[in-house]
C-alpha cells in the first residue's frame, strides 16, 4: 500500500512518522540538542564543584576544632559592670503575681 492510500482510508500512522522523522533529523534539531547538553553539562559541574567545596570547607572547620577563643560582641559590658535586667524566672513570676493579687 501506498501512504496516500492509507491516508486516504484514515490511517495516517504512516505519513505522520515520516514527517516526525524528516523533522527529527534537521541539522539544526541535532545542534539544539548538542548546545543543551552542553549548557546541562556546565551547570552540573558547576553544582558538584560548588557542593565539593562546601563540604571541604566544612570539613576543614570541624577538624580545627573550637580552641579559639570566641569573639565578644562590641556591645557587651565589660566584666565588673552593672547592667540592669528583668528576672523573669519562674519563682520571681510567681511571686509578682501573688504580690499582685
Amino acid at each position: 500500500m501506498e501512504p496516500m492510500e492509507q491516508w486516504h482510508r484514515g490511517q495516517r500512522l504512516t505519513i505522520c512518522c515520516t514527517r516526525v522523522m524528516e523533522r527529527a533529523s534537521h541539522p539544526l534539531n541535532d545542534l539544539l540538542a548538542a548546545v543543551y547538553l552542553i549548557f546541562f553539562a556546565v551547570i552540573a559541574g558547576g553544582a558538584f564543584a560548588l557542593m565539593s567545596q562546601n563540604l571541604r570547607g566544612s570539613a576543614s572547620l570541624a577538624s580545627q576544632g573550637t580552641g579559639s577563643k570566641p569573639r565578644r560582641h562590641p556591645e557587651a559590658p565589660e566584666p565588673g559592670d552593672e547592667v540592669l535586667y528583668v528576672d523573669l524566672s519562674r519563682e520571681r513570676l510567681e511571686e509578682l503575681y501573688q504580690q499582685a493579687s
